[in-house]
């Protein structure tokens, strides 16, 4: 079946969304909303990818349930290059790439609950379509997000 590749690949893009919003938190610390609140968002999109694992076995889907998150050495170097790169003057243009990046991957990932919950419809199911209705608004969220950060950030950035 179909939708089970759909499902691979709505789970593949989940955690590719939540460790992108993860490296912008640590890249841009400095900028406290980006750091807490993109890490906020980066477990939204981990625990849609727990949810997609569980729901994945009843389509003979073996994915991964817990993401793997970086931890010691590896992470605290990210970290300090994020605080380093933070001070620097062209961070700021840095910072509307990856916002940018934030924004089109949220939307692809939108655009993947979209085609799950369509193609549930189809397959009378009852599961998907409650996992769409109840993952895909936090996706929504995501993207207006980065979409907002970009839009209050990018007049100042670019213009002066």
């Amino acid at each position: 079946m179909k939708i089970a590749l759909a499902l691979h690949e709505l789970h593949h893009d989940e955690l590719d969304l939540a460790r992108e919003l993860l490296r912008v938190a640590e890249r841009h610390r400095v900028d406290h909303e980006i750091h807490h609140l993109g890490g906020d968002l980066a477990r939204w999109s981990q625990r849609h990818a727990r949810d997609i694992a569980d729901l994945g076995k009843r389509f003979d889907l073996h994915l991964d349930a817990e993401p793997v998150e970086e931890t010691g050495v590896a992470h605290r170097l990210r970290e300090k290059a994020g605080e380093l790169i933070g001070r620097r003057p062209d961070a700021s243009l840095l910072m509307l790439r990856d916002l940018r990046e934030v924004y089109v991957k949220a939307s692809g990932v939108s655009v993947d609950w979209v085609m799950i919950a369509q193609a549930a419809q189809g397959l009378k199911d009852a599961e998907l379509p409650a996992l769409a209705r109840r993952c895909h608004p936090d996706t929504l969220r995501q993207v207006r997000w980065a979409n907002a950060k970009l839009k209050e950030s990018c007049t100042q950035i670019l213009v002066t």
